[in-house]
């Protein structure tokens, strides 16, 4: 059998895949199985933010590899103590606590977030607010956070203690009880269809839980790491929150995830309250360790504004675009005949890979693609919605 056919016949039906098994990879290009050549604009969902086996990575986690490969949390890890403080020095967070994936980070902000108001304010003080349309994860616990009744379905009993608002400062304050401990937001909700919160609403948030002694957590899974043109993307709102979750883009294809926080909640955590097996994995930590010395700096992180403006405007163009939003190398498309789906289907067929978000067509790609690659990924795209006309 072939990788389809084995996929079919062993692994779960858990993924609408399109019908394209990928074999390689450099930079924003990927072959499949019959080297078939693909622009890819979807990194991975996030993930590849250098692309495709960029040379650095590669021989920073080569060297890791050769080094030692995984160690318990019982010992000093050189390459996670070094990320945290690279992350520590360049924000206002003081601690880090590392996992494997989003979900499993904001997992571990939930559990922060609570135990700081268990221990200031005893118990029953240990509900979230979360935004409708956002997106939190898919295990139980995020899957409840996450605001969009879609979610909700199939698995129960959800975990309790969460409520969900519109974006907006008045709704918030509907739902603020004596029971209210937390709020957990998208500054801008990716898999929620791209939709960038207020400015003036995010830091009205913000004031609202300084009065409330509520811990504001950003969500920064899909948003950090360069893509919005910042480090992360609570900066483009000028607030500082107290928790911050990120993975994706952090470890530059291998799995990580990782909350960082303020000086007021960094010894909420203790010995035995969180914990992860794989969490600060050196190999993982050192392929991030290369992708912050390469990103978090003015002139990479100005180039992502300026090539996501650039790939904006260009779409903006395009017969059958009906409107394109997006911050950085973030960028949602609604389309005229509200066909995502189809369409993403069909660049696919023509060489450009590329994902949906709801209703749109959604573009996430490496944040150093070229803008020899942006036209070459709008010209297939504006191929492919003229052939579907």
């Amino acid at each position: 059998m072939d990788t389809k056919q084995l996929d079919k016949h062993y692994i779960m039906n858990t993924y609408g895949r399109y019908d394209v098994a990928l074999k390689s990879g450099k930079g924003c290009v990927a072959f499949d199985e019959d080297n078939k050549r693909y622009l890819d604009v979807s990194s991975g969902i996030g993930v590849n933010c250098l692309g495709y086996c960029d040379d650095g990575w590669v021989k920073a986690v080569t060297a890791q590899l050769n080094t030692i490969q995984h160690m318990s949390n019982y010992f000093y890890c050189e390459q996670s103590s070094k990320l945290a403080g690279k992350l520590c020095d360049k924000t206002h967070f003081t601690k880090a606590c590392f996992g494997n994936s989003g979900a499993e980070a904001n997992e571990c902000a939930i559990k922060i977030a609570r135990k700081y108001s268990f221990d200031k304010y005893g118990e029953g003080r240990n509900e979230i607010i979360t935004l409708k349309d956002s997106f939190h994860g898919r295990t139980v616990t995020t899957l409840s956070a996450t605001g969009q009744d879609n979610f909700h379905t199939y698995f129960f009993p959800f975990t309790e203690g969460f409520k969900y608002s519109e974006a907006n400062i008045d709704s918030v304050k509907s739902l603020v009880s004596e029971k209210t401990c937390a709020v957990l937001m998208e500054c801008v909700q990716g898999e929620g269809g791209v939709n960038i919160m207020d400015k003036d609403f995010v830091q009205a948030l913000r004031k609202l839980c300084d009065e409330k002694d509520l811990v504001l957590i950003v969500d920064e899974v899909q948003t950090g790491i360069g893509r919005t043109g910042k480090l992360f993307c609570y900066e483009n709102f000028e607030i500082e929150p107290d928790l911050i979750t990120c993975a994706k883009g952090l470890g530059g294809g291998l799995p990580i995830g990782l909350c960082l926080c303020n000086k007021k909640l960094e010894d909420v955590m203790q010995p035995s309250t969180h914990g992860s097996t794989f969490g600060a994995n050196p190999v993982v930590c050192a392929g991030a360790n290369y992708v912050i010395d390469t990103i978090a700096n003015d002139s990479f992180l100005g180039e992502v504004t300026k090539k996501g403006e650039y790939l904006r405007n260009k779409l903006e163009k395009l017969d059958g675009v009906k409107s394109v939003r997006g911050l950085g190398l973030m960028t949602g498309i609604e389309l005229v005949k509200d066909n995502a789906h189809d369409i993403a289907v069909k660049c696919v067929e023509n060489g450009l890979l590329i994902i949906t978000a709801k209703n749109l067509l959604r573009m996430l790609p490496p944040l150093n693609i070229s803008y020899d690659e942006i036209d070459e990924a709008v010209e297939i795209l504006n191929k492919t919605i003229t052939e579907d006309k």
